[in-house]
């Protein structure tokens, strides 16, 4: 069996084969595309998106908690700067990405025990073991929660 040496364009620039597909799918040249690689490209993407949204969504736990259970008023204010910056972001996930919105409901649980798994060896403080906060994904994304 021969081995291939030759690199593709996928593997030698990234950058060109993008421009390289795009200018093939305007002019709907299909037949020359990179099937394999177009493929596997648009599947990452929506694994991109799962994993954004449950990075930032952990993060908005983990501030939550220490706003709501780590008793340092000084650093109050920069844990709601985060949790409000977060929201936004994930705002802009679901805005872009509406059916991202039953995948948010369904790792929001392990996303908080992550996060609580974090403060807990990053704090002394007592955390709560169950889910505290709204399961109401508009009002976890715009309320100051912490204050209810």
């Amino acid at each position: 069996m021969a081995q291939k040496t030759s690199k593709t364009m996928y593997e030698k620039d990234f950058a060109l084969w993008v421009e390289d597909t795009v200018n093939k799918l305007k002019a709907r040249s299909t037949e020359e595309l990179d099937w394999e690689n177009l493929i596997e490209e648009v599947e990452s993407l929506g694994a991109r998106d799962r994993r954004e949204l449950e990075r930032r969504l952990t993060t908005l736990f983990e501030h939550a908690l220490k706003r709501c259970y780590v008793q340092l008023s000084d650093c109050y204010r920069g844990w709601e700067v985060t949790i409000s910056r977060t929201q936004q972001e994930l705002n802009r996930i679901l805005r872009d990405s509406p059916s991202l919105q039953n995948y948010f409901l369904q790792v929001s649980d392990e996303c908080y025990q992550n996060a609580l798994k974090n403060m807990r060896k990053e704090y002394d403080a007592e955390f709560p073991n169950d889910y505290l906060f709204t399961r109401d994904v508009d009002s976890l994304l715009t309320e100051e929660f912490w204050k209810l």
